[in-house]
């Protein structure tokens, strides 16, 4: 039997959350719940009334729907960030990091920003060509695109369905400079498109590493690479010619924070030539998720993760200003930063990188297009 409450309501409020699902169907996902989005009136809550009929736990399984985007190019005015334009190939994720600060876009879907965001998974087929128009219109200026700061272009679907490396193809064709962020060893397939654009300076890679520790890093981010195995992907990019950049984000606080050294050792070893870190982010329905994950993972820890995070973020579980939302302040996050600021400089990734060109960005002639007398 199921019946409804209001999304508010305090039959909602932690620790209890009725929309729990079975173990047994959720093995190798992050979330623990398929709670509803903010956006809902009512969410369905199971309740036993004695007619249940016991059958067998079926794991949940991905889906991937089709969508048919008008723009693919997201205009951005944010201060903390060093780009102003996104792509973004996929809505979801199945990599499934319980982290994911882009969770509560699902529930524009009439999604849940749980559960359905790593199994409910949306893929753009026509992005390519919306993006080549896009960059075709006579008032377009370039600069550089970043792809994988949403949800990773690198996930599991991306091998059956090839989006991104078609918009890497209409990037390269027409000289325009892209900025990658992912976890995704798959990566590695594209290293022909993206050495041939780095040698032009058009392309860089972030790879994101979390954690060095293979078990939480399966519990954290349970459909993503091993550690390792990133660490394996940042060495076949740089042997390519490809700078990357080593991505320790999100630090999470009384758990991953002890890392951030052996991370950026590891990161400069592999070849990475940079570095950054982020804080844990907690924004809308994130912070109930993360808190579920933690209560069923690391309960001992739980308290004190999220009095760090609160400590952080001027008592709240999460604070959107700009500027502190992902560093955080206050003085366990001056710690942090200190240690990643003194690590950074004894390895020398503390050094400007070269930024990607834009001068070079040219649309390519099409079949019965005039040329250009000059």
């Amino acid at each position: 039997m199921a019946t409804t409450v209001t999304p508010g309501d305090p039959e909602r409020v932690r620790p209890v959350d009725p929309q729990q699902i079975d173990p047994a169907r959720r093995k190798g996902r992050g979330a623990t719940t398929r709670l509803t989005g903010r956006f809902e009136r009512l969410c369905p809550v199971a309740e036993p009334d004695g007619w249940d009929i016991p059958e067998e736990a079926l794991p949940v399984r991905t889906e991937v729907s089709l969508e048919r985007p008008r723009s693919v190019i997201n205009y951005i005015r944010s201060p903390d960030l060093p780009f102003d334009r996104t792509l973004n190939p996929y809505r979801g994720c199945e990599h499934g990091c319980i982290y994911c600060f882009a969770r509560p876009t699902h529930a524009w879907l009439g999604l849940s920003p749980g559960l359905d965001f790593e199994t409910r998974l949306i893929a753009r087929p026509d992005a390519p060509a919306v993006l080549e128009a896009e960059l075709r219109r006579p008032g377009y200026r370039a600069a550089p695109i970043a792809i994988g700061t949403n949800t990773d272009p690198y996930q599991p679907i991306e091998r059956d369905h090839g989006i991104m490396r078609a918009c890497l193809e209409v990037l390269r064709d027409f000289r325009h400079p892209v900025a990658v962020t992912t976890k995704g060893a798959l990566v590695e397939r594209d290293v022909d498109i993206l050495a041939e654009m780095a040698r032009h300076g058009l392309a860089r890679v972030g790879i994101s590493i979390t954690t060095l520790d293979a078990g939480l890093s399966r519990r954290m981010e349970p459909r993503a690479p091993r550690p390792e195995r990133r660490l394996a992907t940042i060495r076949a990019l740089t042997a390519a010619g490809i700078p990357v950049r080593v991505m320790i984000s999100p630090v999470v606080p009384g758990l991953t924070d002890p890392e951030v050294e052996r991370i950026l050792d590891a990161g400069r070893e592999a070849g990475a030539e940079a570095a950054s870190l982020i804080m844990l982010r907690l924004p809308l329905e994130v912070s109930q998720l993360w808190q579920d994950w933690l209560a069923e993972h690391y309960p001992d820890r739980a308290a004190r993760i999220m009095g760090h995070l609160r400590a952080m973020h001027g008592g709240q579980d999460y604070s959107p200003q700009w500027h502190r939302r992902m560093r955080g302040e206050g003085a366990y996050a001056e710690i942090i930063k200190q240690r990643f600021d003194r690590a950074v400089r004894a390895l020398a990734m503390n050094r400007a990188t070269a930024p990607l060109r834009c001068d070079l960005f040219a649309p390519p002639l099409r079949a019965g297009d005039q040329m250009s007398l000059f």
